[in-house]
């Protein structure tokens, strides 16, 4: 049980990260899917153990993953009094739509509770190949594509930095910054999505852009998406739609675009890397703009600039690994 003492007395890995200096950039999982479902607390181990629908979907997510190399980020949602339906349960599903691409395509459901096992395994077997998709269930989808989803990770049952850390910010969203959007952006607590030495954590949906290290001060520039994009750039995560090494380059190609560059349709590629020590990678970013006339890309090289200390679990007997920074050492637009 989590205690006030042990939280005074706790060694935060967030702290750490922060004091060393730790980059969040890279750290975003690569997703082809996201999943959200709402579920009311707590969410204990024994509880989901005993959960059948928890159960299935593991398991199918596991397949996925082990026999397709499908990439999925499965979340729960905490049922919000404003947004839920008492009786129901919300299900969010997002998919990559194509190689290049900005956002991901939203699928909303509110599913009657007892039907829920039955939707949660039509959606994912969606996923297997020659699949059949959800015509049985279009009666529950909800026209909620101009809602902007952000889910704060507040997980203390995880990491109690989660908790700590993660709960104010997303008190925060909620309270100053959802009811001034007219209905246009929705604030969720949400499950542990990796990353906890990064707390208070994020991820913003439909882009798939994930921020750590959060500031109260900040929020404004990230959720209104104004002022100089270099005030944000130590608490960027990564966008999902890239892998680590790609992520970091993207970063740097966003300072140099601005604001307008997360509309812009991207898909990264690796064309060369250190396999073995992970020291460099060179890297080529394609993209177009919104309106489809210009259409050109970046090359990168990453590389290693060094090292700090950082834990990835909170708690009094911490060990500290060391981790690699890195950072993009030459940048170029392809003519």
């Amino acid at each position: 049980m989590i205690t006030q003492d042990s939280l005074r007395n706790c060694h935060f890995c967030s702290l750490i990260s922060q004091t060393n200096g730790e980059d969040p950039i890279g750290s975003a999982a690569t997703c082809e899917h996201f999943f959200a479902m709402e579920m009311g607390l707590p969410w204990s181990e024994k509880r989901f153990l005993e959960n059948s629908t928890i159960q299935s979907a593991i398991a199918l997510i596991d397949q996925l993953m082990l026999e397709y190399g499908v990439n999925i980020q499965a979340q729960l949602i905490v049922p919000d009094k404003e947004y839920s339906h008492p009786g129901y349960t919300r299900i969010l599903y997002y998919r990559r739509p194509a190689k290049l691409f900005a956002e991901f395509e939203k699928q909303e459901f509110i599913i009657p509770a007892h039907l829920v096992g039955s939707f949660v395994i039509a959606l994912l077997n969606t996923l297997f190949p020659s699949s059949e998709q959800l015509s049985n269930w279009q009666q529950y989808r909800q026209e909620s594509n101009h809602i902007r989803e952000l889910m704060i990770c507040t997980d203390g049952n995880v990491d109690v930095a989660c908790g700590r850390f993660g709960y104010p910010i997303y008190q925060q969203l909620r309270s100053e910054f959802a009811p001034a959007s007219g209905g246009k952006l929705r604030v969720w607590r949400c499950s542990h999505f990796g990353g906890h030495q990064f707390a208070p954590t994020l991820i913003d949906l439909p882009t798939g852009h994930y921020w750590g290290h959060l500031q109260p001060e900040i929020l404004a520039p990230l959720i209104q998406r104004h002022g100089s994009v270099s005030e944000l750039y130590q608490y960027y995560r990564g966008w999902a739609g890239l892998s680590k090494f790609e992520q970091i380059a993207e970063r740097e190609i966003w300072t140099q675009e601005g604001w307008d560059w997360l509309n812009y349709h991207k898909a990264g590629q690796v064309l060369a890397m250190d396999e073995v020590n992970q020291e460099w990678a060179d890297i080529r970013i394609d993209y177009s703009t919104i309106d489809g006339s210009i259409n050109s890309a970046y090359k990168a090289r990453v590389d290693v600039s060094g090292c700090v200390m950082t834990s990835r679990n909170s708690g009094d007997n911490q060990l500290l690994e060391a981790v690699k920074q890195y950072r993009v050492s030459r940048l170029s637009k392809v003519v």
